[in-house]
Order: C-alpha cells, then sequence, then structure tokens
C-alpha cells in the first residue's frame, strides 16, 4: 500500500468512531475492516486501496447499525479546555449534528482525516469538482447554523 498503513489504520478507526460514537466497537470493526482488506488483493492491484478501506469500513459500520441498534453515548469532556474554546467545540459540534449524515460524513473526511477531494471522490463515487461543490454548501451551511 503506498501509504503508510498505520496511519491508514488511525484513520480508518477515527472514521468508525465517528460513525458509532462507542470506542470498541469502533476498535472491532477497524481491525475487520483491516482483515477484509488483507485478505482481497484485487483492489490493492489496482491502486484504489484507499478508497477500498473506506468503503470496507462504510459497509462495517452500516452493517453494525442494521444488527445491533446502537444507544448514543455523551461524549466526555476533557478537563483543563478554556470556557470559550469548550462553547466553541460545542456549538460547532451542535451545528454538525444539524447537517445530513452525508455531509457530516464529507466534513469528517475532508477535515478530520485530511483527505483529498480526489480521494474522498473516489470513496463515495462523486468526481472531484462535486466533492468541492458540496464542501463549499456544507461549510456555508456551518457558518449559517453558527451565526
Amino acid at each position: 500500500m503506498s501509504a503508510d498503513l498505520e496511519e491508514q489504520y488511525n484513520k480508518i478507526y477515527r472514521y468508525c468512531y465517528m460513525k458509532l460514537g462507542h470506542r470498541q466497537t469502533a476498535e472491532d470493526l477497524t481491525q475487520e475492516t483491516f482483515l477484509r482488506f488483507l485478505a482481497d488483493r484485487s483492489y490493492q492491484d489496482m491502486g484504489r486501496e484507499l478508497a477500498y478501506l473506506y468503503t470496507i469500513a462504510r459497509n462495517q459500520c452500516i452493517d453494525y447499525y442494521r444488527k445491533e441498534k446502537p444507544v448514543a453515548l455523551p461524549e466526555e469532556l476533557s478537563g483543563g479546555r478554556e470556557e470559550d474554546e469548550l462553547l466553541t467545540s460545542l456549538a460547532l459540534q451542535a451545528a454538525v449534528e444539524k447537517l445530513s449524515s452525508e455531509d457530516q460524513e464529507l466534513i469528517f473526511l475532508r477535515y478530520v482525516n485530511e483527505l483529498s477531494a480526489a480521494e474522498i471522490g473516489k470513496i463515495l463515487g462523486w468526481s472531484r469538482f462535486a466533492v468541492y461543490r458540496r464542501l463549499k454548501s456544507c461549510l456555508k451551511r456551518l457558518k449559517q447554523l453558527l451565526e
């Protein structure tokens, strides 16, 4: 794989955690994602390993929701934050939660996992320009929600 496997593992874990909100389940699904990825060489040979990893992880999360219907646990607040930073973080989290799940996923992939528009396009099956347009629209909506 051209990208560092450990870095990709951490990104897939964060992706699963974002989708599920439960640490242990995200770890389990991340491990299952990589086991499936390593068992199938067809996409690795075609050079689309990153898109394939996210596709497997996405399907794992969907399958988990179909089977389990998990209860969302509240995020633990870390101590030592400035009050303004905490309020800003909570406001941003509330605004992102008002977006559609597809828009939340797009924001997560771009700004948390720092994937390029081309990589996101491969994962979601969109053109790079569609990703840019959708991101611009999402950011505009977030700005409106925060005002």
